[in-house]
């Protein structure tokens, strides 16, 4: 969040890699999803996504209506 303030963001898109290839969130992954959104809304920043990407796919929690 500190550079997203420094450059004056005013939405992120957050991503993180499973090289298991497991694309499904886990709890955790939805977890820490809650609480960067309700961090970023604090700070008036959007999350328009959550990715999880692996070798060969992606999921997008906003495409499932997670986010």
């Amino acid at each position: 969040f500190k550079q997203a303030l420094e450059l004056g963001a005013t939405a992120l898109i957050l991503v993180h890699n499973h090289p298991s290839g497991t694309l499904k969130p886990s709890e955790a992954d939805k977890q820490i999803t809650n609480k960067l959104k309700i961090a970023a809304q604090s700070l008036d920043i959007k999350v328009l996504d959550h990715l999880i990407i692996t070798e060969k796919a992606y999921f997008s929690f906003a495409d499932e209506a997670i986010l």
